[in-house]
């Protein structure tokens, strides 16, 4: 067996000459001048019977742009190399079909597979937003291979707090989807460097109920683990390490949970240790995320007959839109245009059964003589598929845009 290639430094791919190329590439393949004109307007536009509100803010956030650009310019930077992309750069499906057509390839995410064992020292690896797996990074080190980091700043933050939270002594508790990519490149680094830093995921409030019962009262630790199975280190021992616990969360849940869940969690820590000195906090919703769910709030406290909410399937952000639209209004969870069959007919992603499905929204507007939409969309979704479908409502409301 052939000795492993020395692991090469990350690759700064962003010069002043490939980004003024990757610039122009970008804004051809996701701006919308459209979208822009209706944010100018103050978010408002109206044709006919029909207005469409955008929310103040929705849409590709910094650290999506950012990785976006640099996969682009890891193709112009690197133009015979081949070039492999660790699962999805982030949760679009325009965006990833675009860098597949730049023969960018994506290698498996859930785990390292012989694939890996194939790349060598002419091969770029590009890290996608929401990061990697320590693990992971240990391959990409051990094959040589140049290595292009996307990794949102926001996420490194979360890593920095539970690499602190590790060295103390502090389990993790991190408010997130176990199977989610960013979750489980945080879970690895709460893990700490010598592998004895210990993390606990939850998802819900009923879950962080659980713990609080736990941490209040004891409890039969194998249900306990079956429960967060999944969601844990193996050897991960309740009645030990939630002694001391510390709050983190995937970025781009939704804050108002997460604090609920920080409520309760202090709460218990308090009733049993008759103080929160072993309980530590930290703020790790990122602001673009906050951002957007601050807006489309607001944008609920007006009357309107319909929601739209565009963006990825598995976008996590982008969920959360649809389930704080959902509680005030119809609200449809639509990846594109397309899924708008017509005045009656709509193609949605249920999120409670987890599938598409078809339905008739004709009664929502039914008897009205003018209609009022809303549109908001996740931080990974492209302008030029909300222009798409901004155009798309006008048209079958017979008021197409110029």
């Amino acid at each position: 067996m052939s000795a492993p290639a020395p692991s090469r430094p990350r690759v700064n791919v962003r010069r002043p000459d490939v980004m003024e190329l990757v610039s122009a590439q970008v804004a051809v393949h996701y701006r919308s001048s459209l979208v822009e004109k209706i944010k100018d307007m103050g978010g408002k536009i109206t044709s006919g019977d029909t207005t469409l509100l955008l929310a103040k803010d929705f849409g590709f956030c910094y650290g999506v742009e950012r990785a976006i650009d640099l996969a682009y310019a890891s193709r112009k930077v690197f133009p015979e190399n081949r070039i492999f992309l660790i699962g999805e750069i982030i949760h679009n499906q325009e965006v990833n079909r675009q860098l597949r057509e730049m023969d960018i390839v994506s290698l498996p995410w859930k785990e390292i597979d012989a694939t890996y064992d194939e790349l060598g020292p002419e091969d770029v690896v590009i890290v996608p937003a929401f990061g990697a797996p320590t693990h992971f990074m240990a391959k990409l080190d051990e094959r040589g291979c140049y290595t292009v980091d996307t990794t949102c700043g926001d996420v490194m933050k979360v890593w920095r707090r539970v690499r602190g939270y590790a060295k103390e002594g502090v389990t993790s508790i991190i408010h997130g989807k176990a199977g989610h990519e960013e979750t489980r490149a945080t879970a690895s680094r709460a893990a700490g460097e010598d592998g004895q830093g210990h993390y606990l995921v939850i998802l819900t409030i009923a879950d962080a109920d659980y713990i609080a019962d736990f941490i209040r009262h004891g409890g039969d630790k194998a249900a306990f683990l079956e429960r967060f199975k999944g969601g844990c280190e193996q050897g991960f021992d309740p009645d030990v390490h939630l002694r001391k616990i510390g709050l983190a969360n995937q970025t781009t849940m939704l804050k108002g949970e997460t604090l609920e869940i920080q409520k309760r969690l202090a709460a218990a820590m308090k009733d049993r240790d008759g103080s929160e000195e072993n309980f530590h906090v930290f703020d790790t919703i990122c602001g673009a995320t906050q951002e957007r769910q601050d807006a489309l709030f607001e944008m609920l406290k007006t009357k309107r007959d319909l929601l739209l909410v565009v963006g990825g399937y598995k976008s996590s952000n982008t969920a959360h839109l649809v389930e704080i639209g959902e509680k005030e209004l119809p609200t449809f969870f639509i990846r594109d245009a397309g899924q708008i069959r017509s005045l009656e007919e709509i193609v949605h992603y249920d999120l409670h059964h987890h599938e598409e499905r078809t339905a008739n929204y004709a009664d929502v507007f039914s008897g009205k003589e003018h209609v009022t939409i809303g549109l908001t969309a996740g931080a990974s979704c492209p302008n030029n598929l909300i222009e798409a479908t901004v155009r798309k409502v006008f048209e079958l409301r017979g008021s197409p845009l110029d």
